[in-house]
């Protein structure tokens, strides 16, 4: 169904005012003139994600009244991602803002509502569940009946010394996109389940581009593997029985997944196509990795590039930090041997490792 002229135009200009002008007061002006001439749920979804952008943006220019817009647009980015759960942009940019309420300490503000225009709310649905719960007898139709198929959260408590020289603790939560990248997803899951990440070191940082860490055989970046047999072997496609050593199990690539090395992106570390294992980055605030995007028709074979920091590969992102993204860029920020190996002069550990649903 084509756009209604006045909406696109609305959306254009709405674009401009916030890119080029940097007005979103403007912005979302255009975007409620042209509101009644939304037609079907997909125009509304992006009309909510586009408000929600200026928003954000208002929240930043307008530091007195920042809660309020900041609550205001993480609901319409909630309300967007209700009508087209499967936009991956529009997830991403919740996300960042999550991250930026939580790192001001901004509740979410969505607050307690059963129904939204006559359906039920998320919060609806789980009191509904819960209520359904109470008659229930059987605990393993309870935990059934409470499963509602969203991302796993992953909860690593860290340790590191910051640029100041203070012993800092504190907590990085990172949604996990099981749809779009399943096997490195599980792998990661299984290892933090079998608490393989616990005590493992982040032992490579780069400031403004990631931290690395996940080396759960060696500790210090040569080694770590596949929680599973993906079919793979030290990166060539092998039978099981022919791969007897765990240590060799590698998990093939899903870079062409669609999600980028956008700031907050946690993605696998390898040593070549289909080698990833257990290692993973993560990229900090104005962190620049787009270079290890996968793009159509680009050569992702590891040939050698002017960039040091540019292997020549592409690399399979499988997740976004929620909160706690103030952490990862002062971890990227601490001291550290220099080129080339970018080791941290005191450690910097994953204390734990916790996995919810």
């Amino acid at each position: 169904m084509p756009v209604p002229t006045r909406l696109q135009k609305a959306w254009d200009d709405a674009s401009k005012f916030l890119e080029e002008d940097n007005d979103p007061e403007s912005s979302l002006d255009a975007l409620r003139n042209a509101w009644d001439e939304i037609e079907n749920e997909a125009q509304r979804a992006k009309t909510l994600s586009l408000a929600a952008d200026a928003g954000t943006e208002l929240g930043l220019k307008d530091q007195k009244s920042q809660k309020a817009h900041w609550q205001k647009a993480y609901k319409n980015y909630s309300r967007a991602i209700s009508i087209d759960p499967k936009n991956k942009e529009t997830r991403r940019k919740m996300n960042k803002l999550a991250s930026m309420m939580d790192e001001k300490a901004i509740s979410l503000g969505i607050g307690f509502q059963m129904f939204d225009q006559g359906n039920p709310t998320p919060m609806g649905i789980l009191v509904m569940i819960i209520s359904l719960a109470l008659v229930l007898t059987s605990f393993k139709l309870l935990s059934d009946l409470l499963d509602d198929g969203g991302n796993p959260i992953v909860e690593m408590e860290v340790q590191y010394t910051s640029s100041e020289g203070e012993m800092i603790f504190g907590v990085i939560k990172v949604e996990l996109y099981i749809d779009d990248a399943p096997m490195h997803v599980e792998s990661f899951i299984e290892h933090a389940e079998a608490s393989r990440y616990d005590g493992v070191e982040f032992h490579r940082v780069i400031s403004g581009f990631m931290i690395q860490g996940g080396d759960i055989e060696n500790k210090a970046g040569s080694g770590g593997y596949a929680a599973r047999y993906y079919g793979y072997c030290n990166g060539e496609e092998t039978p099981e029985s022919q791969c007897p050593q765990q240590a060799d199990w590698t998990i093939p690539h899903e870079h062409e997944n669609g999600l980028k090395h956008t700031e907050g992106a946690i993605a696998a570390a390898h040593a070549g196509v289909n080698t990833d294992g257990s290692q993973f980055y993560i990229v900090p605030e104005n962190g620049e990795a787009s270079h290890l995007d996968w793009e159509e028709g680009r050569d992702c074979t590891g040939k050698e590039t002017q960039d040091p920091n540019d292997d020549g590969s592409c690399h399979t992102v499988f997740g976004y930090v929620i909160s706690g993204l103030d952490h990862v860029t002062d971890i990227s920020k601490v001291e550290t041997t220099g080129h080339p190996n970018n080791t941290p002069v005191n450690p910097v550990r994953i204390v734990s490792a916790q996995v919810t649903y």
